[in-house]
């Protein structure tokens, strides 16, 4: 570990919340069994047992953690009129800025946890981090990505990877 690594990253790691702990879920077959620890541990903001709840309520499917351009990712949370969930720009900025202060290696950072949604990643956890990488002028970030059904996840994995999933 480098000098300059940031306590929020140095904790991540620690917790097993990075993205290299979240490749090692995935290799292990468990990224889903990660994305409830990450949901519940608090780190990425408020716990949310809602949302893991919600998640364990359906068979999903499940990809990544894979690396995409930010470009491909949609989000739900932010200044831009027409989001899901709008908020004021001056606190978006606030809020982006603070956590772009803190980054210095996407690896080192949770996922972005993204829903399939026809053709779309809509980015379901991770927005704000989403803003700060934007800000830091990152083009790439890592994601987790479900999906509501078998079919949708076949058909995207064979446009991430190239290949069928059987």
């Amino acid at each position: 570990m480098t000098n300059n690594v940031t306590s929020i990253e140095d904790e991540t790691r620690r917790l097993e919340l990075d993205t290299l702990s979240a490749q090692k879920w995935a290799n292990e077959g468990k990224v889903e069994d990660w994305v409830h620890k990450y949901l519940l541990s608090g780190r990425g903001g408020p716990t949310d047992p809602e949302f893991s709840e919600g998640l364990k309520r359906e068979k999903r499917w499940w990809n990544g953690p894979v690396e995409l351009n930010l470009s491909d990712l949609s989000p739900a949370f932010g200044p831009e009129q027409g989001m899901e969930y709008v908020v004021d720009q001056d606190q978006w900025y606030t809020l982006t800025s603070k956590l772009a202060n803190s980054f210095s290696n996407p690896a080192s950072l949770p996922p972005v946890i993204a829903e399939y949604r026809a053709g779309a990643l809509s980015i379901r956890d991770g927005n704000t981090r989403y803003g700060a990488m934007k800000l830091l002028g990152w083009t790439t970030c890592w994601v987790v990505i479900w999906y509501n059904a078998e079919s949708d996840y076949r058909q995207h994995s064979q446009i991430l990877f190239g290949r069928k999933m059987t």
